[in-house]
Parts: C-alpha cells; structure tokens; sequence
C-alpha cells in the first residue's frame, strides 16, 4: 500500500492516521488536503471532518525493496533484508536459510539481480543511487579473495617476467584488482575486452 485516504477532527490527525497505517514518517510522504475541517453552526451543527490524500514518496530504497520482496516471494525464499543508505549508495544486505541460489556461480545471479534492482529503482529518478545486493557477506568474502588472487597473480607475472591474464569480471571486482595492486612498482595493471568478457592484465615493469 502506497496511497490512502483519511479524515479526522483536523487535517493533522487525519495524517497522523495515515502515517500509522502506511507505517512511514511524515517526511516519506506527500500530503494532499482533500477537504479542510469545518465546525458547523454554533460549532456543532453540520460540522465536517477534515480529509486527506497521503502518498509514500517513491525512492529508490523503497522502490528496491519491493521488488526483492516480489521476487524473493516468487522464488518462495524467506529471507531477512537490512538496507543502509550512505554518501556512496544504497546497501542491501540478505539472511536466511538457502540462499545460495541467489548467489549462483561466482557471484554472478547476485550481479544480475542487483542490475535488475538498479535498473528498475532508479527508473524516473532525478537523483539516481548506486544499489548493492550481498548475500549472507558474499561480497566481502569474494572481496578478500579477489586481493589475495591479485597478490599472488602479481608476484608470478613480476618472477617470470610475462604477462598474467586473468578471467573476465564484472567492473566492481576489476576495481578491486586495481586498487590492490595500485601501488606497487614493480607491476601494472590494465583491463582490455569487451563487456561482459573484459577482463584484467597484471604486467611486469621492465
């Protein structure tokens, strides 16, 4: 529910009515006053309540919380969703039992299904926000594994002095391949290919 329509001895109540069913804060919505109260004669007679119209504003946050609950209830998964929101975006975090399948072979239905989100919540929207999906702290653990991989790519490529071509990744994990090895001297690193294959080359300073 999104939208409701309320009445109340004055425009106030009838909001803090709405507010209560919507289950949202004043600021989520927009008020729209239907009919403003009336007292009647001698303040008895003929008085009339007041009316509003309280809609949820559209975010992206609400907007990506909602189709995961439609999806993950399609796909009969019970699943208990925090979502953050900071300078850097929107966070989505997922718990539950046997959510493997949301996560598929490297990360890659949790990539798809977090370019679904992104692409439908911020559908309309002025201010478009970054949104990340994680499972069960998928994404830190193929983080951590992601730098150790990079560490050790990058010694082989400098001992035998040649090129190591590592497997296509998506730009989120091409980033965190650059940025732990930025700083060495020793080796550099580049990406070529196309999208979806693109993919990284750590190379030996000669």
């Amino acid at each position: 529910m999104t939208e409701v329509e309320k009445t109340g001895k004055t425009i106030e109540e009838a909001v803090d009515k709405a507010l209560s069913e919507l289950g949202v804060s004043r600021e989520e919505v927009e008020v729209d006053i239907l009919e403003q109260p009336s007292k009647g004669l001698f303040g008895f007679f003929g008085s009339k309540p007041g009316r509003v119209k309280v809609k949820v504003k559209e975010n992206p946050s609400r907007k990506a919380r909602e189709l995961l609950e439609q999806i993950l209830a399609v796909m009969d998964l019970k699943v208990d969703m925090d979502i953050t929101e900071n300078e850097h975006g929107i966070f989505v975090s997922m718990q539950g039992p046997d959510l493997g399948i949301l996560i598929g072979r490297r990360g890659e239905t949790l990539d798809a299904l977090q370019y679904l989100v992104n692409l439908s919540a911020n559908k309309n929207q002025e201010n478009k926000q970054r949104i990340i999906l994680d499972v069960e702290g998928y994404r830190k653990r193929r983080e951590e594994t992601l730098k150790n991989l990079a560490l050790k790519l990058a010694e082989k490529a400098k001992q035998k002095g040649r090129n190591v071509v590592l497997e296509p990744m998506n730009s989120q994990e091409r980033r965190i391949i650059h940025t732990t090895l930025q700083s060495r001297n020793d080796i550099y690193t580049f990406s070529e290919g196309e999208d979806p294959y693109r993919k990284i080359v750590i190379s030996p300073r000669k």
